[in-house]
């Protein structure tokens, strides 16, 4: 049987355009000879739709697009994900669901059994989960179709049994064939490499081949890598498809052997991807077609530069270097090297005159106050006010370029470094920056990224001879302590006993408690690591809780 693996790129609410996409993508894969094409995950609606799902509107306008693709289904079935009403007198209202398209109708419907509550996911607000599980027979072959989080309930892989269900068991059971999931699986850093042992030990341990459909493309903060992929009943990878990049690949389920296999990019290379897309499609998918954002003459604001290019053309990517009176002649001179490298556009306003303005109109208020962070602060609020002009009078998106070790301990300004719309970096560690400033460098073949940018000391210039270690430990050992305490959830004697000074420890994890405030406020950033601020970590403000 030759099935065609439709990874696609939804926008979410757009279910005209989806719809006309899935059309199209049934029409090439009826061309290339396939029987069944499948899709990922809500593709109708795009993943993940959230409070959309509440507009009784929304969810007819996604019940009649499922119908008028059905219709579309001539010499050609199609798996599509869709949100169906609930039937049952009980329970919440709807389902996420998949239609099997066939002969010009909607023949059976499956629904997704578990219903993820954790990281970034909300769907028991509102799914009800389906009611059993049972196969689908498609030309003499017996389908175990199943909905994402319903493939990835191994106990063996995960540690423990988070669900009380076991779809994929009981669909062996029943005497499927043949595995089909149909995912909105977000990327994370080595997540691809995971997503494959946990499949291929399903697939081993039920000896039935399994497909795998994912989305691609960014939706708000959330990335989706696409890598769709078989698996074959030995658990061994047979095709797979591009990562990042929308694919329709085609298998023959009796010679698996001859399908591609596209390579996935490794950690630092998948790394770079995810943001590019990011950018790409968060500033597309919200109607801007320009960036603009501030060049310090530092590797974070460098690297974002780089990214913003790489996603949208140079052309697309204003730079705005904004000296000061603290600012050092190489932060200038490396922000006009890296805009010349990269092609950008390019503009500086010097802000000394606004600082003493500011400065001059507050003296009398702050009469016997020596200076302090407050003036400080002014700078990077003047900053942002003629960032944002830029943006309103332009009509391009701001995009800030804190990274996630500065957002972690409040190393930021609010209303200031952190205006913005999109916050590229801020899942981004510091040291990672480092890595990443190398990677576009080798990528690129030349020094795009200016050789003194990465190795001057980090330094946010808003007094003489600042250097972020002044406040701050090593970058090294400030990401070390984060990675314990936001991602593995240590308690302070955990991360002393591991081997790290207590009074440092005790610093940082008092940094990060007491900036939350500052994290709620900050905009909108792309997760590309398992444990990101924002929606998928989710601590109270007015708390009390201390080691």
């Amino acid at each position: 049987m030759r099935i065609a693996i439709a990874q696609m790129n939804p926008i979410v609410g757009d279910i005209v355009g989806n719809t006309r996409a899935i059309i199209d993508r049934i029409s090439q894969a009826r061309q290339a000879g396939a029987s069944l094409v499948v899709f990922p995950e809500l593709s109708v609606v795009g993943y993940p739709p959230r409070d959309l799902l509440l507009k009784p509107r929304f969810i007819q306008a996604n019940v009649e697009a499922a119908r008028q693709i059905a219709e579309r289904c001539v010499g050609i079935s199609a798996i599509i994900g869709f949100v169906e009403h609930n039937k049952e007198p009980d329970g919440r209202r709807l389902r996420n669901s998949v239609a099997y398209c066939r002969d010009c109708q909607i023949r059976e419907v499956r629904h997704k059994s578990l219903l993820p509550t954790y990281d970034v996911f909300d769907e028991q607000r509102y799914f009800e989960p389906g009611p059993g599980v049972s196969s689908i027979e498609h030309d003499g072959i017996r389908l175990g179709v199943s909905i994402c989080e319903d493939l990835w309930n191994d106990e063996q892989l995960i540690g423990r049994r988070i669900y009380h269900q076991d779809p994929i068991g009981q669909l062996a059971a029943a005497g499927a064939r043949l595995l089909i999931n149909s995912s909105a699986s977000p990327f994370w850093l080595d997540k691809h490499a995971f997503r494959q042992r946990l499949f291929g030990h399903q697939a081993s341990k039920h000896h039935l081949p399994i497909i795998f459909v994912n989305q691609v493309g960014g939706n708000d903060e959330l990335i989706f890598d696409g890598a769709s992929m078989m698996i074959d009943a030995q658990g061994r990878v047979v095709a797979q498809a591009k990562a990042f990049d929308e694919d329709l690949l085609i298998v023959d389920t009796d010679m698996p052997s001859g399908a591609r296999i596209e390579p996935y990019p490794d950690s630092l290379a998948s790394l770079h991807d995810a943001l590019v897309l990011g950018v790409r499609d968060y500033t597309a998918k919200c109607g801007f077609n320009r960036v603009v954002l501030g060049l310090s003459g530092g590797i974070d604001s460098a690297v974002t530069a780089a990214l913003a290019a790489a996603a949208l053309g140079p052309d697309h990517v204003t730079g705005v270097a904004m000296p000061s009176r603290y600012s050092s002649e190489h932060s200038v001179t490396d922000a006009e090297a890296l805009a010349r490298n990269l092609g950008i556009h390019y503009k500086v306003i010097a802000i000394r005159a606004m600082h003493e303005t500011f400065e001059e109109h507050l003296k009398p208020h702050f009469e016997g106050r020596a200076p302090d962070v407050t003036e400080e602060n002014i700078q990077a609020r003047i900053r942002g006010v003629l960032l944002m002009a830029l943006s309103n009078k332009f009509g391009c998106l701001l995009l800030t370029t804190g990274n996630k070790s500065e957002l972690a301990v409040g190393y930021c300004t609010l209303y200031g470094d952190m205006c913005g719309g999109l916050a590229v970096i801020s899942d981004v560690p510091k040291t990672t920056i480092y890595k990443l400033a190398e990677y576009i460098n080798s990528k690129t073949g030349r020094e795009v990224i200016p050789r003194n940018t990465i190795t001057k000391p980090p330094s946010a210039e808003l007094r003489p001879n600042q250097t972020d270690q002044d406040s701050l430990p090593s970058y090294e050992l400030l990401d070390a302590i984060l990675d314990k305490y936001i991602h593995q959830e240590l308690s302070a004697d955990e991360i002393v006993a591991a081997g790290h000074d207590a009074r440092i420890v005790q610093k940082v994890i008092r940094l990060v408690d007491t900036a939350e405030y500052k994290r709620k406020q900050a905009a909108l950033g792309l997760k590309v690591t398992s444990r990101a601020f924002g929606f998928g970590r989710r601590m109270p403000i007015a708390a009390r809780f201390r080691y």
